[in-house]
């Protein structure tokens, strides 16, 4: 019998992506949640923010999903505010992607293209660093005036200057990371053109799900 993996997203271009990632794994069927509003709230600094991602969370699992995936840091960020109680595993996307970039003793670069996601990312990547007792030395770049080219759908434009400031930086640093799901297109764009290796979120995604649901 297939589990119910419900994945919560604050855009519907981060579908796409998960579904890729769980094309060939038969035992899941992924069931989205989608609230494109909350992307504007947060830049808004609208308070109650963390008690509404709660309600979605609450709403979810009354929906008889087996387990929930958070994909946006956002709604990741928000929750770090918030008791939750609930009765199924919840998975967040950035924690098999920071044990990634854990892994790594080496400088390395993380690229966002979202501002409003950088501050809670890296404090969730400084715990879970502190916790599993691992020393990192990053330097963030944040794409300015790019994140909302991939809300208008104009995700063309949007990977070409993602590919253009990765080959930029690569002539600088070996060890380069993508912070977001809307940079993951991008960033095997870059790998096929390059044969660099760019660390993002869906590398180790599948095992990290399958794991904690089995």
């Amino acid at each position: 019998m297939k589990k119910m993996l419900g994945c919560l997203h604050a855009h519907y271009s981060n579908i796409e992506y998960i579904e890729q990632a769980f094309q060939s794994i038969e035992k899941v069927e992924l069931v989205h949640f989608v609230d494109p509003g909350l992307i504007q709230q947060v830049s808004k600094r609208t308070e109650g923010l963390a008690f509404k991602v709660k309600e979605q969370l609450e709403w979810m699992e009354s929906c008889n999903m087996d387990a929930i995936l958070i994909t946006c840091t956002n709604y990741i960020a928000l929750l770090e505010k918030e008791q939750l109680e609930l009765s199924i595993p919840i998975m967040k996307i950035d924690e098999p992607f920071f044990e990634t970039v854990c892994e790594e003793k080496q400088p390395q670069t993380i690229l966002f293209t979202n501002s409003e996601t950088v501050k809670g990312t890296m404090n969730r990547l400084q715990q879970y660093a502190l916790l599993h007792d691992k020393t990192i030395t990053t330097k963030i770049i944040i794409i300015d005036n790019t994140f909302e080219l991939i809300i208008q759908g104009k995700k063309d434009i949007y990977n070409k200057i993602i590919i253009q400031t990765l080959h930029d930086v690569a002539g600088e640093q070996q060890y380069i990371s993508v912070a977001q799901l809307s940079i993951v297109e991008a960033a095997r764009q870059f790998e096929k053109e390059t044969a660099l290796t760019i660390t993002h979120p869906l590398k180790s995604l599948v095992k990290f799900v399958m794991r904690s649901i089995e």
